[in-house]
């Protein structure tokens, strides 16, 4: 197992490893959840929908800022090509690291998909103004989830290799 940087606080921002029978290079997913709960439940969705990709998990905004921007202990970090965002996340919101993304040009174009237990009609709105791929309520509905992140297919980069769906 890879860490990235140091543990802030009693926790360490992790990437899991690649899967064996990834067509292309992984797909890159950046999952940023303060509540270990969702984080297993997601990274375990990924698992049984057989999703290639490698995973790096951040718990709060100001450091999912941090490894967009590839700054301090990120500098080597990778480009995600799907962002998985809480909203309700200490330091900075999902809102405010959703409204930075979408503000700068070399980040705008990664996919996001927000998985919330917010069903507030404004940050609904909000995130569909921020022109979200997709707005998910807790407790994910696991077919749902996965039926989301296939579809991303269609929104990535052309010169982009996906992995093999089953």
């Amino acid at each position: 197992m890879t860490t990235w940087g140091s543990a802030t606080e009693d926790r360490d921002e992790v990437m899991l490893p690649m899967h064996s029978e990834t067509v292309g290079r992984p797909m890159e997913i950046l999952l940023v959840e303060d509540s270990l709960f969702y984080a297993r439940f997601t990274i375990e969705a990924l698992k049984k929908g057989g999703i290639q990709h490698r995973l790096t998990l951040i718990f709060d905004g100001l450091e999912a800022m941090e490894f967009l921007h590839r700054e301090g202990k990120f500098a080597n970090a990778p480009r995600p090509d799907l962002i998985l965002l809480d909203l309700k996340l200490p330091k900075k919101n999902g809102l405010e690291v959703l409204d930075e993304l979408r503000s700068d040009y070399e980040l705008q174009s990664i996919p996001v998909v927000v998985m919330t237990s917010s069903e507030s009609l404004g940050d609904m709105q909000e995130c569909e103004r921020l022109g979200v791929e997709s707005y998910i309520t807790k407790p994910v509905d696991l077919q749902k989830f996965l039926a989301v992140v296939k579809e991303l297919k269609t929104c990535w980069r052309d010169d982009l290799l996906l992995p093999a769906i089953d």
